[in-house]
């Protein structure tokens, strides 16, 4: 399997663990493993509480974000950078790492605590297996307030926008 990195990694509706109704942007996918971020969970405190020293890279009052179970005491910051090429490590398009003791200049940034992370195989093993939808990426998706999985569901049209409807709970319908 190619590289994934800067794709996104949609979960299936079949997948109800940790995961579920997430969407992670893989920063980087060797042989050696894989490491991104769940883009879509919103933790319940902001930047400012849990990580003071961090704030000046995000607007005021700005959420930190749960990037995933492995790692709850590590800190990812996504920023959106003119030139990638400054950043600590280029994702895709305009996205990148920053280095929050660096200058590079961002337009915004994000903040996440923990990541997911797969060992060697294990991310094209859970693929093969249809636990993941591979997506095309946005940079917008890494500041999207709203429903991102249904709009990232939704993108390839067809059937996959009748997927992009199910409830949360498919079983309240």
């Amino acid at each position: 399997m190619e590289s994934l990195k800067g794709r996104l990694l949609v979960a299936a509706p079949s997948l109800f663990d940790f995961f579920r109704r997430s969407v992670v942007l893989v920063v980087e996918h060797t042989e050696q493993g894989a490491f991104g971020v769940i883009l879509n969970r919103r933790a319940d405190t902001e930047v400012a509480e849990l990580v003071p020293d961090l704030e000046p890279l995000v607007e005021r009052g700005a959420p930190l974000w749960v990037g995933g179970p492995v790692g709850p005491d590590s800190i990812v910051v996504l920023g959106d950078f003119d030139d990638p090429a400054h950043s600590a490590g280029v994702v895709e398009g305009s996205i990148g790492v920053v280095d929050p003791d660096g200058d590079a200049e961002f337009s915004r940034a994000r903040v996440f605590v923990g990541h997911a992370g797969w060992g060697p195989g294990q991310l094209e093993g859970e693929v093969e297996r249809d636990s993941w939808i591979v997506s095309d990426f946005d940079p917008e998706d890494v500041f999207s307030e709203g429903d991102l999985w249904a709009d990232v569901v939704r993108r390839p049209g067809g059937d996959f926008a009748l997927l992009a409807t199910m409830p949360d709970d498919p079983t309240l319908n």
